[in-house]
């Protein structure tokens, strides 16, 4: 049996990389877009939490700040699963019988 992980404990990625690295390092989003080569829109969406992290940005956080994308990835699958646990209650699949 798998261990069920609360659904507050899931922290959007986007919020995390705004409070623990961007706010600490002192650079505006806009800045830091520019370092990425990705528009601010792009970046201050991700950092407030309204759209996912994609590998490719992961990456540009792992050059930047030496934070390992990997990590940031299971962040956010972890984020997105702890979402999609709320509602399974609403996802009506059985499960797959064995043909003979």
């Amino acid at each position: 049996m798998a261990l069920k992980m609360h659904p507050s404990l899931a922290v959007h990625v986007g919020d995390w990389l705004k409070t623990e690295i961007v706010e600490p390092a002192e650079v505006s989003v806009t800045a830091l877009a520019g370092h990425f080569g990705v528009s601010r829109q792009a970046l201050s969406t991700l950092l407030n939490g309204n759209a996912n992290l994609s590998a490719d940005m992961a990456i540009r956080f792992e050059k930047a700040f030496g934070i390992k994308a990997d990590t940031l990835l299971r962040m956010q699958t972890t984020y997105e699963l702890a979402q999609a646990r709320e509602h399974e209650q609403d996802i009506k699949v059985e499960k797959l019988k064995k043909a003979a």
